[in-house]
């Protein structure tokens, strides 16, 4: 497998796509024909102008089998969640002020203002801060999050105003994405992923404290 490395892979070495084996092209192609278009439709660069993919993407390419299992996975639970979208983002933002990864902060903040998410908003949910101007049941949202990713328990309390809110099927949706995001967050910390951008002399994406 052929790599270069410019710092977009972090810890790794971007992947050339001429020089992958078969399951990892099987893989590329995949993610080229969903995650990209994805990512390009909500403003953050999943791939590079000469085709080599950046942040989590660039990473299961080097174990292409469980990587693709990953990928539908997570395919699965974007489609078949309860929960709504905004719900979905609010989510994943906390999990990412969690971990501190700067890539999954870049690539949701851009996500979460498709779904309608104010920037203030964005900025205190990627803070890990309360977020203001949230309807009741979003904000509860970020806080059983927050509290389960943190101290690996949610309070009776919390999760009774939970389950009132979003039922008990949408906590289990909520769990099983926040485990999502758990482990690319692990991913992206573990490899160093930096947003595209923040290499030195470079200014393309927009980073996103957490």
């Amino acid at each position: 497998m052929s790599k270069t490395n410019d710092g977009l892979g972090g810890r790794i070495a971007l992947s050339e796509p001429t020089g992958l084996t078969a399951s990892q092209q099987s893989l590329y192609k995949e993610i080229s024909e969903t995650a990209v278009p994805w990512a390009d439709a909500s403003g953050f660069v999943a791939k590079m102008e000469d085709g080599r993919l950046i942040g989590p993407f660039n990473i299961v390419l080097e174990s292409p089998e469980l990587g693709g299992a990953f990928l539908k996975f997570q395919n699965a639970e974007q489609s078949m969640t309860s929960l709504p979208e905004r719900v979905r983002q609010i989510v994943i933002l906390t999990v990412g002020s969690v971990w501190k990864a700067p890539y999954e902060l870049y690539a949701h903040a851009a996500v979460a203002r498709t779904a309608g998410l104010q920037e203030n908003t964005i900025k205190e949910l990627a803070k890990g801060e309360v977020a203001t101007g949230l309807p009741k049941e979003e904000q509860l949202a970020q806080q059983f999050t927050k509290q389960l990713a943190l101290e690996r328990t949610v309070s009776q309390e919390v999760f009774d105003r939970a389950k009132d809110a979003f039922g008990v099927r949408g906590l289990v949706d909520m769990v099983f994405l926040a485990g999502c995001y758990e482990t690319v967050c692990s991913l992206l910390n573990t490899f160093a992923v930096p947003v595209p951008g923040s290499e030195p002399g470079k200014q393309i994406g927009k980073q996103v404290s957490g």
